[in-house]
């Protein structure tokens, strides 16, 4: 539920850096708001690994959200960014009054790694908290500040600044989240989309491992960026910022220059016919596996790793692209001849689309295209997630969100798609702020579908189980289906010879 007006000031906690006083949000749940986590990264330290924070004195008021990261994004219900915003890797908890040695489960909010902010209103932990976790959300550096490729950085100025910065919150949860009363040796790293990918990115990382040991991804999106792309990417923003692309020019040129220059690059990719795949969705930036610092995509990455005893629930919606296409996020489909040629710029066979009718027949041409890419960056590659985790040894559990509001004639009113799980699984569902996400006001099948999803997560966290069979990878594995009967996820054999490799120009 939405976070209400502060009610009382909560107690005084010693942390590494200096005194914290939260704040009694709800009932029995005290919250800490905005502690920073890391050093502001801008001035000397811009593009460049994340600092420890510097200590305070006295007590740090920690009652209100800290500042987002650069983006031009302004999302319903969350606050926008301001240029001369600096302190904006900070992180936020809730957890039951007096408690002491509860799972800890780390949010890692989406956005295309361009926008968002732990701050949305379906992020609020409240509903978990009480369902016996310590929740934490965090800001992480986002755009070109986090993701763009800098020329000549190395390690200096290193890729996937973004990730660093996860791996920063979860050092100092390690360090701090006792005395908010967690257990540092029972950390679950969650997210969706863009979050999603990056913790199952941090199973990858040497310096994250021990910091975490279960990892939640729903809508998983993919592949990660080559270096080839991100170095494309950096060239094209950099001249529309009017600087040279390299580490000095990028450098003079403001956070806000960037984010401008960023919005018209991907603006002029969904205009031009000839850039090809990535037109048709003009997400500019991601991480970069680039061999060292991310060492694969972690479909490739998992499969060569040993991951014994990480435990990975993974869940997609049933109809995750059709949210981008109502928002004007993606170019449109609507003709046999656009779905040919994006068939042919996705290197996607005729037989898929094939299987695609057979399972959809009289489905409009932008149903099918919806459908195709949909399952081509979330779902497949979520599957595909769960496969190579299973193969790296590590216990997976496989769900499938399927829930759908239709009206008297059985016309969909609202879809399966993108985002609409987030609410439900946070127990935020009744905010007014996220109506157009589940399809208006909820109803009481909607209020029970979320205490599924709640005590799914919370089990989950605790003990490993979200609550029922593990997935081998078996086509006729369980799979837990969520607000409906029955859901066919995509049809994997029509996939299994579509190369999901890391993205290239």
């Amino acid at each position: 539920m939405p976070q209400s007006a502060p009610s009382r000031p909560g107690p005084v906690i010693r942390l590494r850096e200096g005194l914290v006083r939260g704040v009694e949000t709800a009932p029995g749940v005290v919250s800490h708001l905005g502690i920073p986590y890391a050093a502001p990264p801008f001035g000397p330290r811009r593009f460049r690994a994340p600092q420890p924070p510097a200590p305070w004195d006295g007590v740090r008021d920690c009652t209100a959200f800290g500042p987002i990261a650069p983006q031009s994004a302004e999302l319903p219900g969350a606050p926008a960014w301001s240029p001369g915003d600096e302190d904006v890797l900070t992180l936020n908890t809730w957890a039951p009054a007096g408690s002491s040695g509860l799972p800890v489960f780390v949010w890692l909010h989406g956005g295309a790694y361009t926008f968002g902010s732990s701050a949305q209103p379906d992020f609020d932990g409240t509903v978990l908290a009480r369902a016996g976790l310590v929740v934490v959300t965090v800001n992480y550096r986002l755009g070109f500040e986090g993701f763009g490729h800098v020329p000549g950085g190395a390690a200096e100025l290193p890729e996937n600044r973004g990730l660093l910065d996860q791996v920063a919150a979860l050092r100092w949860i390690r360090t701090n989240i006792a005395a908010l009363g967690g257990d540092p040796d029972r950390v679950t790293v969650a997210g969706q989309s863009a979050g999603a990918t990056s913790a199952v990115s941090l199973l990858l990382r040497e310096e994250a491992r021990g910091l975490f040991h279960r990892v939640v991804a729903h809508s998983a999106v993919g592949p990660c960026f080559s270096r080839e792309l991100a170095e494309d990417v950096t060239r094209e923003v950099a001249a529309e910022a009017g600087v040279p692309a390299t580490a000095e020019g990028l450098l003079g040129a403001s956070p806000a220059a960037l984010v401008a220059a960023s919005d018209r690059v991907a603006a002029s990719w969904k205009q031009d016919a000839g850039r090809g795949r990535r037109r048709y969705d003009p997400v500019l930036y991601g991480p970069v596996a680039d061999g060292a610092d991310l060492p694969a995509d972690p479909l490739a990455g998992h499969a060569g790793a040993s991951l014994a005893g990480v435990d990975l629930l993974v869940c997609h919606t049933t109809e995750e692209q059709w949210l981008l296409d109502a928002v004007g996020n993606i170019a449109k489909v609507t003709t046999e001849a656009e779905l040919a040629r994006f068939l042919a710029d996705f290197d996607l066979p005729a037989s898929l689309l094939a299987a695609y009718r057979d399972r959809m027949p009289g489905a409009s041409v932008l149903d099918l295209y919806l459908a195709l890419m949909g399952d081509r960056f979330f779902s497949e590659y979520s599957h595909r997630v769960a496969d190579a985790h299973v193969r790296a040894g590590g216990r997976t559990f496989l769900s499938r969100y399927a829930r759908r509001r239709t009206a008297a004639d059985g016309t969909p009113q609202v879809r399966a798609w993108h985002c609409a799980d987030v609410p439900f699984a946070f127990g935020n569902h009744h905010d007014p702020a996220l109506e157009f996400l589940i399809g208006g006001p909820p109803v009481p099948d909607d209020d029970a579908l979320s205490v599924q999803l709640v005590n799914a997560w919370a089990e989950f966290a605790a003990t490993g189980d979200p609550g029922w069979k593990p997935y081998e990878g078996r086509a006729d594995d369980a799979v837990r289906i969520w607000g409906a009967a029955t859901a066919d996820g995509p049809p994997r054999e029509a996939w299994r010879d579509v190369d999901l490799g890391a993205e290239r120009p």
